[in-house]
């Protein structure tokens, strides 16, 4: 299992091709990579902001309970902190299981906690300044099928 986060661009398909390598028992790999959007040209860029060590921990105990719940082999979560243009990747998320359908349900299952209970604190700056942005109702509901 890797929990990273970092301040610099990625490129999800060179972390899929890593993920993937080596995995001869691997039936399955579910990915998700989420992404900055422009808001329809009113966002000019998304901050993230964590807790150094916290925020790793937080992230590290839920991919623990997937591993659990859905009987993966492996787990990598990478996630940018700090200012992010649209376009650019903001999350990546990899599941690998021996079947399918585990590896979709927990990709699934670890993107709704990432929106709705990982400790990040967002920001998003535009043409009339910057505003906090919380969780939505979706975001929780989406969340709350997995309790």
């Amino acid at each position: 299992m890797t929990v990273a986060l970092t301040d610099q661009p990625f490129e999800p398909g060179a972390l899929v091709t890593a993920f993937c390598a080596n995995r001869a028992e691997t039936g399955a790999v579910a990915t998700f990579v989420g992404l900055a959007r422009a808001e329809r040209g009113a966002a000019a860029a998304l901050e993230l902001e964590a807790y150094p060590g916290f925020t790793e921990a937080a992230i590290g105990e839920i991919a623990d309970q997937a591993t659990a719940r859905f009987q993966l082999q492996d787990v990598q979560i990478v996630h940018r902190i700090g200012r992010i243009a649209p376009g650019e990747a903001i999350v990546f998320v990899a599941t690998a299981a021996g079947h399918r359908r585990e590896a979709f349900e927990a990709c699934d299952f670890l993107m709704d906690y990432l929106k709705s209970r990982a400790p990040f604190w967002k920001k998003e700056h535009g043409q009339d300044g910057a505003r906090w942005i919380e969780p939505t109702d979706r975001d929780r509901t989406d969340a709350q099928r997995w309790d």
